[in-house]
């Protein structure tokens, strides 16, 4: 496949992290749920904070990384790699639904770009890696390489949405005016930008998490009472 201009790259990745495109993302919270009723999370300055640890120090920053890996070694077809960072990524998940929300909407990416755009490795890999999902930063990696996308623009897009995301459930959940939403998500730019280039230098021998308040977050999600979302 040739390298798509950059009009259409920027397309493509609009597209794919898009909140219509069919992964089911809005219905995954990452523990934000568990953190609003807890208290933690109660406005747009304590999100921001919340969010921040979680792209410095949590998923943010790992998912990024094994993103960045697995798009090398796609680009490079080198399948038993990429099968073993696929693995990696949906092992290092710290709870259950965790596992869900990742796996669950890897899958659901792979069999949407199959379904339209196509991506043969992406394919492949999920083949390889079956009965488990394709976690969802993988999922995006190796599509992305598929098509010849930019790793940069990859890497700080899927971030984008990432955030966009927890923010659009903050609103829902704490509850947020749909302006102080947007507000989060342009303080937190710069942080993304940040974080996607510092990935870029790194390898998966650099994944690790010290955000263990947004991972009991997930956990204590599993037998909240009452929830809107699934993680």
């Amino acid at each position: 496949m040739s390298e798509p201009a950059a009009g259409a790259a920027l397309s493509r990745l609009l597209t794919w992290l898009s909140p219509a495109f069919p992964v089911g993302a809005f219905t995954y919270s990452h523990g934000l749920e568990w953190a609003v009723e807890d208290g933690s999370v109660t406005s747009a300055a304590t999100l921001t904070a919340w969010l921040s640890d979680i792209l410095r120090h949590g998923a943010g920053r790992s998912d990024a990384i094994l993103l960045a890996a697995a798009f090398r070694v796609a680009g490079d077809g080198r399948m038993e790699d990429l099968r073993e960072i696929a693995a990696l990524a949906y092992a290092l998940q710290p709870s259950k639904e965790r596992r869900l929300e990742s796996g669950a909407q890897g899958r659901a990416f792979v069999t949407a770009i199959a379904d339209t755009w196509g991506a043969p490795t992406l394919v492949d890999l999920a083949g390889r890696v079956a009965p488990d999902p394709v976690a969802y930063p993988v999922a995006v990696a190796t599509a992305a390489a598929d098509h010849r996308l930019p790793l940069a623009e990859t890497a700080e897009a899927y971030l984008t949405a990432f955030v966009a995301n927890l923010v659009s459930a903050a609103v829902r959940a704490v509850p947020l005016g749909q302006t102080e939403g947007q507000r989060a998500i342009r303080d937190l730019a710069p942080l993304i930008s940040a974080v996607a280039a510092d990935a870029l230098a790194a390898s998966p021998d650099n994944v690790g998490g010290a955000c263990l308040r947004a991972d009991i977050a997930s956990m204590a999600h599993e037998t909240q009472y009452t929830r809107l979302f699934r993680s």
